[in-house]
């Protein structure tokens, strides 16, 4: 027997807002499935002109902003920084 239920259709975000500036209770469209994120920081860098130009390639291979080329970049050092601590702190058990 297939299944007669109906899929509704996702809301737009501008018809929550709309209800939510209305004083409309809009709790019943959110999951809470998904993480928070903390406030965004900014921080100004100096790059040496020839590291700038070598992000500005990255970014273009890529087809991504240089921006997320500097934030992939520090996540994937911050990860070998955290492995490298943790297989150092392993061998110390030993």
């Amino acid at each position: 027997m297939e299944n007669t239920r109906r899929r509704r259709k996702p809301v737009p975000a501008e018809a929550i807002a709309r209800l939510a500036d209305e004083g409309k209770d809009v709790s019943r469209f959110f999951t809470n499935a998904g993480r928070m994120m903390g406030p965004i920081q900014t921080v100004n860098v100096d790059l040496a002109a020839g590291m700038l130009e070598e992000l500005d390639r990255a970014a273009k291979e890529l087809n991504i902003s240089r921006q997320a080329v500097i934030k992939t970049l520090i996540r994937q050092a911050l990860d070998q920084q955290y492995l490298a601590r943790g297989s150092r702190s392993s061998a110390k058990r030993r």
